[in-house]
Formats: structure tokens, sequence, C-alpha cells
């Protein structure tokens, strides 16, 4: 996998357009990571002949619901009923590995907003009781049960050549939802507090843990509102918080990763994350063991300033190969990418992953191709 550059993509950019593989190709790519499970969604599809626009309303598994697969569980997903194709990403993945391309099914784990609005105990609350719908909590056995099913079903019976994780642990505040209007509302410090998940599970083992819970979230909400009023404050007890986080990503990451090992046997596993072990998300913040349990870890490295080179060298300090996650689009420069890439090589990162192959018009193709011809350069 060392040196490998690959491409993100949806099933829906695959199917039906006959010069994607050639694009692809084109830009030099050699492998594509495609969606199997993914969250909810509005996208371009600038280069598409048949439509403009796909909206998936709701998280999806591009694969067949198997209702044994889910009997007895409250926590099930539902196919994309915006694709006529039965099996999306069986599918688009026979089509791109005939074409001779690698492919890395990319399965996100935690961030349902349908699963989560029905069943409000098993979302991300916050310490003023304010639920995440967005956000199943791990520390939750129902939904590590619901994550792991969930890998297995988008992996059964479909040969490919890498797996690709997101959420594999907690999401947080952050997230864009219907007209967002928190943006700038919180300093990144209450951000974090505001990332805390109070749920009764989380209590539960805060209080194992020798933790009073009650405590603890009442110095979280004091804390978060000495933070707007501009006053310093602290939280006692925090690291035993993040600690009992940790074990939850840790218990999550170990039932997916059995399945996954199960159904795609000797595939590599990417793991979506963050060096910052207090980083929720799409790429939810290291725990100590996490790395040593995946083949590479994907560092998100959109941003093109200098510092976020800093994020791969802390991320290559775990001792697995670093893939840098890199946008041509918005608010990415392509004037800035060539230093961006180099800066992001040096620090350690060994392979790239560019976003997206299906939202860039043709005018941001020759930026995609520079990417990788920058990457290979020596």
């Amino acid at each position: 996998m060392s040196g490998r550059i690959a491409g993100h993509a949806y099933p829906w950019d695959v199917l039906g357009d006959p010069d994607f593989v050639g694009r692809v190709r084109e830009i030099g790519v050699d492998t594509v990571t495609l969606a199997a499970a993914y969250h909810s969604t509005r996208a371009a599809t600038p280069l598409h002949p048949a439509h403009q626009v796909v909206t998936a309303d709701h998280a999806a598994l591009y694969r067949p619901v198997r209702e044994e697969a889910w009997r007895g569980s409250r926590l099930a997903p539902l196919g994309p009923r915006w694709m006529a194709e039965p099996d999306p990403f069986a599918t688009a993945a026979a089509s791109l590995r005939a074409a001779g391309l690698t492919v890395a099914a990319w399965i996100v784990l935690t961030h349902n907003t349908r699963l989560g609005a029905a069943n409000p105990d098993l979302a991300v609350v916050n310490c003023f009781g304010d639920a995440y719908p967005y956000a199943l909590c791990p520390t939750h056995e129902e939904v590590r049960g619901y994550a792991a099913t969930l890998a297995a079903e988008a992996l059964r019976g479909v040969p490919v050549d890498e797996v690709s994780v997101e959420a594999c642990g907690q999401l947080g505040l952050t997230h864009l939802t219907h007209h967002e209007k928190t943006d700038g509302a919180w300093t990144p410090y209450a951000q974090r507090l505001l990332s805390v998940c109070c749920c009764a599970a989380c209590r539960a083992g805060w209080r194992e843990r020798g933790l009073d819970p009650d405590r603890v979230v009442c110095g979280l909400r004091a804390a978060v509102h000495a933070d707007a009023l501009g006053e310093p404050s602290d939280v006692d007890d925090l690291d035993e918080v993040l600690a009992a986080r940790h074990a939850a990503t840790d218990a999550l990451r170990a039932r997916v990763l059995a399945r996954v090992r199960e159904e795609a046997p000797g595939a590599p596993v990417t793991l979506h994350a963050h060096p910052d072990p207090w980083v929720t998300g799409a790429s939810p913040g290291l725990t100590p063991t996490a790395a040593a349990d995946v083949d590479a870890v994907l560092v998100p490295c959109w941003s093109p300033q200098p510092a976020t080179a800093d994020l791969v060298a802390r991320a290559a300090s775990a001792g697995r190969p670093v893939d840098a996650y890199v946008t041509v689009l918005p608010p990415a420069d392509p004037d800035d990418l060539p230093a961006h890439l180099d800066r992001l090589r040096a620090a350690g990162a060994s392979r790239l992953s560019l976003y997206h192959l299906g939202l860039a018009p043709a005018w941001r193709l020759p930026d995609l191709r520079g990417m990788v011809e920058t990457w290979r350069s020596p």
C-alpha cells in the first residue's frame, strides 16, 4: 500500500457514466475509495451524463439490506431509494476492478441521523442535555453491534482490495446540517467540552471509573458558560472522561475489525483518524492502541496551512503508514497544493487520498492530475 494514490467516489459517480474510468486513468489515480455505507448528503455530479445532483436524504447501505442480518435490532440501515441499481456498491466495484483499478470499500459507521433521531437514547448528548441525532454513541453495545454488522454487510460477498473505515468512534458538536447557524459560536475549547458525550451509558462508564457523573456534567456546563463570557475555566477529571471515551472507541473498533477481517480476509484496513486524542467526528482522535490495530491511518489534511503537516508527523509517530487526505475543492487553492503536498510528504505521509473524483468539475481535473504528478515526483 505504500505510495499508493487513491481517489474517493460514490457509487452514483461510477454507475451510468461510461467515461468515469477514463477520467480516473487520466488523473493518474490507481485506487478508487468507493462508498459502501455512507451518511446523508446532497452531492454534485457535474460530469455525469444523466444527472447533476444526487440527494441522499438518509444514511444508506449501498448493498441489499437483508432482513435476516438485522432481525431483532432496532438499529438497521436502509438502502438508497435514490438509486435504481439493487446492489450499487457491488456493481460499481466490479466494474472498476474489471477495468484494472484497485477498489477500497469506504464504510461510514456511527454517522446516521435517521437512526439517532429514532433512537435518541443511543445518540450523543452534551452536558446540557442537547442530543446530536447524527451521532450514535459507541459506548452503547447496540451501537457497536450495529457498526460491526454494517461493516460485514457492506463487504459480504464483494471482492475488494482494501477497506477504509470512517467514523469509527464518537462524533461531536461540529456537524454540517440544514442551514447551519452555529459557525463561530464557540471557541475550540468549548467545542471540545460540548463534544463530551453525557448519555446514560457514558455516565455509567464514568461511575465505574470512580467519577461522580453529576459533578462532571456540572463542571462541563460551568466551563462552557465561562468560556462564552471570556473567563478562564477548567474541568476536573477530564483525563478519566477521555479514557472512558477511548475505551468505548477501542471496543467499537475491535468489533468492527473482527467482522471486516471475516468478510475481507487479507484486505488492508485504513482508519480515518486524527492525532489529537480529543477530536470527534469522521476522523476520531487516535486512542493509544488504535494505530497498531490497522494497516494505515488516514489523516484529514484539507487545510493547506503549514501547521497541517504537524498532524501528519504526529500520526506517523504512531508507527503506521500515514495517508494524507487532501481536497481539490474549496477552500483549497490550486496554487497552494504543490507546496502543501511537499510538506505532507516531508512530514511522513507515504500515501495520498484525493477528494473527490465525482464532485470535481472538468476544470478541476487538471488540479487533481497535478496533485498526482507532484506526489510522484522525486
